[in-house]
């Protein structure tokens, strides 16, 4: 979230893009995976800027130098190993200073914030005691949370806790002042929140009573896809399930305040596997892939219903709908007005994939080229296709005179669309191969740790991207005689 962060904002200024979507800023856990997540109501300490600490006075300047450099492939284990101990020395020095400015800040965002904040900090001071074992190993009565044990532990560490609720205060410091560096330049933040949260997580250790779970805190089923486009024996993801019934016996009190947090960090929420919200695929815990499982009816019209009550209409949620979607998937999300998803890499297979491509798009849609899921488009169409789809693509793209050239065809195709939202993965604008996919899915190595060189973000990319926006009346521009409505 430093000066790069904000190097990548006039990028998009210059380029007359009106919206960034992020992965989820939570801390990861397994696989450094955003959807893995040790909290879905943290930030990801490692997200946090050296250089504005140095900055803002809680670091010094030759306390950051010889550090690793900031480009290339993510190195996790190194930023946990050298740059986390550096952030929580800041916070440190932070909750030294006394009486400065700060301070009243600090203490009215624990107190906004208590509801998960408070035992957040307790987990992740528990997990490094333990040795960063699952809590379900933690003794049993901090497993359990008994109350001895945890008022006990609480004066042994306050110390330690009060550190990491100032480094969740600096993150949301940082976050909060690039955000809003993005809405003074008329650009909008869409963020991404997960449907099911990590097993070894704060939220699960802390809720055990909304989770599905056995006498032994286990699991007892778990999330997950059955077999798809992504893998012949489908996606057992092995999050916990929730016990809806429960959460809806207490008004979705956890699911409001988690929507109500993500709305505090983004303007536009997107919701992973929207399709669960319906129903999701429910797996026996024992069960090693997600080929033998079933389909089990989730409460989404109440939820949302709900979240309209205390939030208003209408809802700022986009709806990922990719996959296995049915009639009544489809009609949840309509009658709650949410946009869904397009991905043009998955139209060209044969007909009845040709909803993904702009001739069958609506107007309350939110289109891809592709995803953080999928390889990138050059990447796709060197390596992923065979020679049937590139007749298609060059079918509806018009004639390719070289297989570069098919990265800007999809993007004006996209861009050009009765979509009011349409989002370009910047591996595609830079243009990139297989060397540049973010994730892919059932896989589990390499997988989170792209990043770009900001030198890589030429002015010649931006004018390139601001002529297709200009054109395709993307930029915000409304002709004094067109009648009122929302632009994007």
């Amino acid at each position: 979230m430093g000066p790069a962060a904000y190097g990548f904002v006039d990028f998009l200024v210059s380029a007359k893009q009106r919206m960034w979507q992020v992965l989820p800023l939570n801390p990861t856990g397994y696989g450094n995976s955003p959807y893995a997540a040790l909290s879905a109501f943290a930030g990801n300490p490692l997200l946090i800027s050296l250089e504005f600490l140095v900055r803002d006075g809680w670091l010094y300047q030759g306390e950051i130098e010889g550090l690793a450099g900031h480009y290339g492939q993510a190195d996790f284990d190194r930023a946990w190993n050298e740059k986390l101990p550096l952030i929580q020395r800041a916070a440190q020095r932070m909750l030294d200073g006394g009486q400065h400015p700060v301070r009243e800040h600090f203490e009215q965002f624990c107190k906004n914030n208590a509801y998960w904040l408070n035992d957040y900090v307790r987990y992740v001071v528990l997990r490094r005691e333990h040795d960063y074992a699952c809590w379900c190993d933690w003794p049993d009565p901090l497993a359990a949370r008994e109350p001895g044990a945890m008022n006990a532990f609480d004066a042994e560490h306050a110390d330690a806790l009060w550190c990491e609720r100032a480094v969740q205060f600096l993150f949301q410091q940082q976050w909060s002042a690039l955000k809003s560096y993005c809405n003074q330049h008329d650009i909008q933040v869409m963020g991404d929140m997960a449907i099911f949260v990590n097993y070894d997580s704060a939220d699960v250790w802390a809720n055990r009573e909304i989770f599905d779970l056995k006498k032994d805190f286990k699991p007892r089923v778990v999330s997950g896809v059955p077999p798809d486009y992504f893998s012949a024996t489908g996606q057992r993801w092995g999050n916990p399930l929730y016990l809806w019934k429960q959460i809806e016996k207490t008004g979705f009190d956890w699911w409001v305040k988690r929507v109500q947090r993500q709305m505090e960090l983004y303007d536009v929420l997107r919701l992973d596997h929207f399709r669960g919200f319906e129903a999701y695929w429910e797996i026996d815990a024992a069960e090693e892939t997600a080929v033998n499982g079933k389909w089990v009816k989730a409460p989404g019209a109440k939820l949302f219903k709900k979240l309209q009550a205390v939030m208003g209409k209408p809802l700022p949620l986009v709806a990922e709908d990719l996959g296995l979607i049915t009639a009544k998937v489809d009609k949840l999300r309509e009658d709650f007005a949410m946009p869904g998803m397009r991905v043009m890499q998955f139209g060209f297979s044969d007909r009845g994939a040709h909803l993904h491509l702009p001739h069958k798009w609506v107007q309350n849609m939110v289109a891809y080229t592709g995803t953080h899921d999928n390889n990138t488009t050059l990447g796709w169409y060197r390596d992923d296709v065979d020679d049937e789809t590139r007749r298609n693509v060059q079918a509806y793209v018009g004639p390719l005179h070289h297989q570069n050239d098919v990265v800007w065809a999809l993007i004006r195709a996209a861009e050009r669309s009765v979509a009011n939202t349409c989002i370009i993965p910047l591996q595609d604008l830079l243009h990139l191969g297989s060397d540049g996919r973010m994730n892919t899915p059932a896989g589990t190595d390499g997988n989170w740790a792209w990043r770009f060189h900001p030198e890589a973000l030429h002015p010649d990319i931006a004018a390139q991207m601001a002529a297709i926006t200009e054109m395709t009346d993307r930029d915000g521009y409304v002709a004094p005689d067109e009648a009122s409505g929302a632009t994007v």
